[in-house]
């Protein structure tokens, strides 16, 4: 085995070279974001193999991929830059009245959400708190809590298809639901509302990612309505609008709109079919614990739930169940 001498012989650029090249694909565009030529990019890739005594990058008609031993160094060269980059802002952060930094990965529906109540909650408690937001899919975002360039991820949590490592905490469930404005013609109807009851409303529904469209379609055949609706739109905005202002009846994770839930703008329509479970809450490393600032965030998104559980959405089935007041796709009470 050869003696590689890591620690005194690893370069921050070359770590910065192995990042770009598995970033970009591509010698040409790692050389431009780095500001490198290609033959000083190459004379670099050449000393960090040396180095690491293995081929790192290998080509291929659209650019180049790492290999085995590349994957190492890129999960290194990821974390280690991460590290530095917090180091930075802990370093800012000393002698000032700095609240410390985190970094947070979140899912969309969890981003119109559960996130702005957290963040007022957050901002509320710890002012000088500084929050990076980074908004994305499941696949996209943990990466990046492999290499902690983020803290930690807030929104559904899927199971994984391998072993990850990953902490996930279910805090609160955010089930396909049917919505309408308060007042609407269904919410007067006694007992459940049928698929017949429901289909003399328009529906709008939400443009969303191919998991949560999958889900949405599942509760339109339970319910037996059709898939092909015509109104459709990625505006949470225009849909909270039609919502609002019309008729029209919506089918989505209950949790984008709960703002307006809990103002009571809006109503959870009672359905024959119970709501599929979609739990929802934090992802994180296993170790270390997370910061002062990280935790700080957990605890606000922590409050807020409770408040959304208290109202009677979001609970936790197995939860206390003391002050819940709604579950599945019951509607709110009143009073």
């Amino acid at each position: 085995m050869p003696w590689r001498y890591l620690d005194q012989r690893l370069k921050l650029s070359a770590l910065r070279l192995a990042d770009a090249l598995d970033t970009h694909g591509s010698l040409l565009k790692a050389g431009a974001a780095l500001g490198l030529t290609q033959p000083a990019l190459s004379r670099s890739l050449r000393e960090l193999e040396e180095v690491a005594g293995a081929r790192l990058f290998e080509r291929h008609a659209r650019g180049v991929r790492p290999t085995e031993a590349g994957v190492v160094m890129v999960r290194l060269a990821r974390r280690l830059l991460a590290e530095l980059r917090r180091a930075e802002e802990e370093l800012d952060a000393v002698g000032s009245a700095d609240g410390g930094a985190v970094a947070v990965g979140v899912l969309p529906v969890a981003a119109v959400g559960v996130l702005p109540g957290a963040l007022i909650r957050l901002r509320a408690s710890h002012p000088t708190l500084r929050v990076r937001l980074q908004q994305g899919r499941t696949e996209e975002l943990l990466p990046l809590l492999a290499s902690r360039e983020l803290d930690l991820v807030v929104g559904r949590l899927y199971a994984p298809a391998v072993p990850d490592g990953f902490l996930r905490e279910a805090l609160w469930e955010e089930p396909i639901s049917v919505l309408a404005r308060a007042g609407h013609p269904v919410l007067s109807l006694r007992g459940p509302v049928t698929a017949a009851a429901l289909a003399r409303h328009e529906l709008v529904l939400p443009t969303v990612s191919q998991r949560v469209g999958q889900e949405i379609d599942q509760l339109l055949a339970l319910l037996g309505l059709p898939r092909d609706v015509p109104l459709r739109s990625s505006s949470y905005g225009f849909i909270r609008e039609m919502l609002l202002a019309s008729d029209c009846l919506s089918i989505m994770p209950r949790s984008m709109m709960v703002g307006d839930l809990l103002r009571g703008a809006l109503e959870v329509v009672p359905l024959p079919v119970p709501a599929p479970p979609r739990p929802a809450g934090i992802i994180r490393p296993a170790e270390p614990a997370p910061s002062p600032a990280a935790a700080a965030f957990i605890a606000a998104l922590q409050g807020f739930v409770a408040e959304m559980a208290a109202r009677g959405f979001g609970a936790m089935p197995g939860a206390d169940t003391s002050t819940r007041r709604s579950d599945t796709t019951r509607r709110r009470r009143r009073g």
